[in-house]
């Protein structure tokens, strides 16, 4: 399907993408099932769960059961991707994943304790795959509807529009959380089963229409006749792979992106459970935490847009990372017996919400402005990308789970992402700046 760079119609159908999926980045990844999941797999102070015959700390099974679904996507992305150019099938992907992500996360209503956390975690799993799936051929799509110029307001429009879309979700789910009479609701994990459902339902409805105008086979490729689609996909992946490894600058930003990555993921991960085990926070402040963070991400992912423009994208990215610094830093700070410390977290998660989201948006414009012009190979060189983040975020939340297990804080693991953070500003500044 041709189509002419810049149709607005079609930028608005790619963004609204971000308004279908975001509601499980804020209700299943950050908001009310990390919460729910700790709560109701924690009995009069017994957190321990058993699991494929083993037993780990809640919060660290969770920890280990999210690695477990990025690396599945880590080590999937590239090879479909791959096979997804090759064959100009790259919205067919996005589909599967799409259906496969809201499918998973509507059964986590049936979810209720720890006589079904192997449901719990099983569909968390497969939920977590579909999400970070389908933005693999979601992202590889900007440079196929944009201009380079338009690529960071597009990018962060997208960001916009999923976060509204998610606070609008949000606010229904969270009446009945914290009013669950107005509903005539009794069952205490009801409220939260119904939220978890919602958010399936408003994930594949309004999927619909950018699936629906999203072009398919934008550069008309006509795949051989003869299958071999493994195959083909392999070598495609092997020929970008080369490819990728002669951009200095790709590399180098690839390097910075798995740093940042590494800290700034993990720590919107485990926000929440942070809040709650750390601070002794109760869930209704915490879901206030998430949605300051949603609504000032907006802020920050269009402002950061406009800074972009007036001091470049790698120097905007380095002043996102030199705050995300002081946040570490002040959460490492915290104390539970300090009587402000509910609204000194509150600031944090402001801090959190305007670096969050500009952090996602630029980085995933300023790596389609740095691909090779020639290339329509989006979707294989945005699998390297995703590759980058997922095992970043694969070996963050392993971290943390495992330095909670060692020292039985979560603090010292909020300290390591400040140096992460420090790494991630050097290599952004070996990065030559012309034009980016």
């Amino acid at each position: 399907m041709k189509i002419e760079k810049g149709d607005k119609k079609v930028i608005r159908a790619w963004a609204f993408y971000d308004w279908a999926n975001s509601a499980y980045a804020l209700v299943i990844s950050s908001a009310i099932f990390p919460i729910f999941f700790e709560k109701v797999t924690n009995r009069n102070g017994n957190d321990i769960l058993h699991f494929l015959s083993f037993s780990f700390k809640n919060t660290e099974l969770y920890s280990y059961a999210l690695a477990f679904s990025f690396l599945m996507v880590a080590l999937l992305s590239p090879i479909l991707s791959s096979i997804a150019d090759y064959s100009g099938n790259k919205k067919q992907f996005m589909k599967f994943y799409t259906y496969l992500g809201a499918f998973s996360t509507a059964m986590l209503f049936f979810f209720k304790g720890p006589e079904t956390v192997w449901l719990g975690i099983s569909f968390s799993v497969l939920a977590s795959i579909g999400f970070w799936g389908s933005l693999v051929f979601y992202n590889a799509f900007l440079p196929e509807i944009a201009h380079t110029e338009q690529q960071d307001k597009v990018s962060a429009m997208g960001f916009a529009y999923g976060y509204i879309g998610s606070v609008i979700l949000m606010i229904f789910n969270l009446t009945m959380i914290l009013q669950p009479q107005w509903y005539g609701i009794t069952d205490a994990t009801l409220p939260s089963r119904i939220s978890f459902l919602s958010v399936g339902i408003w994930w594949i409805v309004f999927a619909q229409y950018p699936l629906h105008v999203l072009p398919n086979n934008v550069y008309d490729v006509k795949p051989p006749k003869q299958k071999g689609y493994l195959l083909k996909g392999y070598k495609g992946l092997k020929s970008v792979f080369y490819e990728l490894l002669n951009y200095e600058n790709l590399k180098k930003f690839l390097t910075a992106f798995f740093l940042y990555s590494f800290a700034a993921q993990t720590i919107f991960y485990v926000a929440g459970l942070f809040g709650s085990k750390e601070l002794g926070l109760d869930a209704g402040k915490l879901i206030t935490l998430i949605l300051i963070i949603q609504l000032v991400g907006i802020v920050g992912a269009l402002g950061f847009s406009r800074i972009s423009r007036i001091i470049g994208n790698i120097r905007a990215l380095q002043v996102i990372l030199v705050i995300w610094i002081g946040i570490t830093l002040g959460a490492y700070m915290l104390n539970k017996n300090n009587p402000n410390v509910e609204i000194q977290f509150y600031i944090l998660g402001a801090f959190v919400g305007l670096v969050m989201g500009s952090i996602q948006a630029l980085s995933r414009s300023t790596y389609s402005k740095m691909l090779p012009k020639e290339t329509h190979q989006h979707a294989t060189f945005f699998s390297f990308y995703d590759f980058s983040e997922k095992i970043a975020i694969v070996l963050g939340t392993f971290s943390f789970g495992a330095l909670e297990a060692i020292t039985g804080s979560m603090k010292a693991a909020i300290l390591l992402m400040s140096f992460v953070f420090l790494s991630g500003i050097v290599v952004l500044s070996l990065i030559r700046r012309k034009n980016i």
